[in-house]
């Protein structure tokens, strides 16, 4: 049985209330470039992609979304259409005029200032703060029919909620939750709510947090699940599948992103068959979601895995195993999906890095688009490789970075020279 929620609009998509799990992606393409994001709207359309957002960083982006959706038109494809927004309240404001749904992170919108400490005032004061912010943006969207998704990100939370809750689960849901409350007080609730992580045992008890304090709070708003920077091949699918599937099992979860370093039409066949988990008992995606969730849940051991679930092959064991965190056996890659922030072929670039350091066991390699999410979400990483523009990389140890505007011919040469030089190739 689903969980109840109430129905949020995005367009000709009604998410929550019952109705089936809705599909979505997001385009890679520049905003600007009209014509390369339509047409690859339509062919993530085609594949069954059922809401694309887009990416509205600034000014101009936001405008051009209007360009594209009187390009759709022209096309006859009616698909709704979310704006991702980031560090720019009014990039928000001007999409959320001609957007279907705009897509919020409570850490990147509000108090981005570091200070040593927070008094008791200091987060009324920031929350005030916030509501007036949010304010205009909250009468647009009510004038337009306009849906929010809060889309809290494990590495984007605010240094505010960092000092009271530290890097956890529990972190996430009460920065989802402050907002909530928020707009519960203006009035407005056409909201779906995402707690996204690399991590797929902190994404998956966010999102379990955050039901229960909505329920406890008497919100009953839909939720948008996905494993953010999942990777690419059957790695990311798997890490997706391990954190998706377990919640969709307990009736958890209205929509669904599969976050691959693919084409964003490549993430619809599992994406798809994510979304039909209930009805479909024998696919190969709900035996390792039902793996997962038992492993989540601490219902079973690993040893018991491979007597339960003998028609699974074992080098489909080890992924999950991997994907958990519970048993390391090769080198683990968090990489983004790319979107029209990347600032370089992100595809490719993580081809080249996991040919030369999978072998690596046990080391965490993050493979990122650009600087938004590179202080989270390759927190917990070893090495990071990230695009800096103009052909170049920066590459990280930890959260120090090493070497800065690396030519992109050089850069994975120079990361496996930098783990040489730390004794942790093999």
């Amino acid at each position: 049985m689903r969980k109840g929620s109430i129905e949020v609009k995005a367009g000709n998509i009604i998410i929550g209330g019952g109705n089936p799990v809705v599909v979505q992606s997001m385009t890679n393409t520049d905003t600007l470039d009209t014509q390369a994001t339509v047409s690859q709207i339509i062919r993530m359309v085609g594949q069954g992609c059922q809401m694309v957002r887009v990416t509205a960083a600034d000014i101009p982006q936001a405008e051009n979304l209007y360009k594209i959706k009187n390009e759709l038109v022209k096309r006859n494809i009616d698909v709704p259409l979310v704006a991702d927004i980031h560090f720019n309240p009014k990039a928000a404001e001007i999409s959320a005029s001609v957007a279907d749904k705009i897509r919020i992170n409570p850490g990147n919108y509000v108090d981005r200032h570091w200070r040593e400490g927070f008094t008791v005032q200091d987060y009324r004061d920031i929350l005030q703060k916030a509501k007036e912010n949010l304010s205009p943006l909250i009468d647009i969207c009510k004038k337009h029919s306009t849906s929010i998704r809060i889309g809290v990100n494990h590495g984007s939370l605010s240094e505010r909620i960092l000092f009271k809750y530290g890097n956890t689960p529990l972190a996430m849901a009460e920065s989802a939750m402050e907002f909530l409350r928020m707009f519960a007080e203006m009035d407005f609730n056409q909201i779906v709510v995402s707690m996204k992580a690399s991590d797929v045992a902190v994404m998956y008890r966010a999102n379990k947090l955050l039901v229960e304090k909505m329920e406890q709070e008497r919100m009953y708003y839909p939720l948008h699940l996905g494993v953010t920077e999942a990777g690419n091949g059957e790695d990311g699918r798997i890490k997706s599948i391990c954190g998706i599937a377990p919640l969709l099992l307990q009736g958890i979860g209205d929509t669904v992103r599969v976050s691959l370093t693919e084409k964003p039409e490549n993430e619809m066949p599992i994406a798809l068959q994510l979304a039909h988990i209930a009805e479909d008992k024998s696919s190969m995606t709900r035996k390792i979601g039902e793996i997962a969730y038992n492993l989540l849940e601490n219902k079973i051991t690993k040893e018991e895995i491979r007597s339960n679930y003998s028609d699974i092959p074992d080098f489909v064991i080890k992924d999950i195993l991997q994907a958990l965190g519970i048993e390391r056996y090769k080198a683990e890659f968090v990489a983004c999906p790319s979107c029209g922030r990347t600032k370089y072929d992100i595809e490719s670039a993580l081809e080249k890095v996991k040919k030369a350091c999978s072998h690596l066991k046990g080391l965490k390699i993050a493979v990122m688009g650009c600087i938004v999410n590179v202080p989270g979400e390759m927190a917990d990483a070893d090495y990071g490789y990230i695009g800096a523009g103009n052909g170049t990389v920066n590459l990280y140890k930890g959260k120090e970075l090493m070497m800065a505007h690396i030519n992109e011919s050089e850069a994975v040469d120079k990361l496996t020279e930098l783990i040489k030089h730390d004794g942790k190739w093999s």
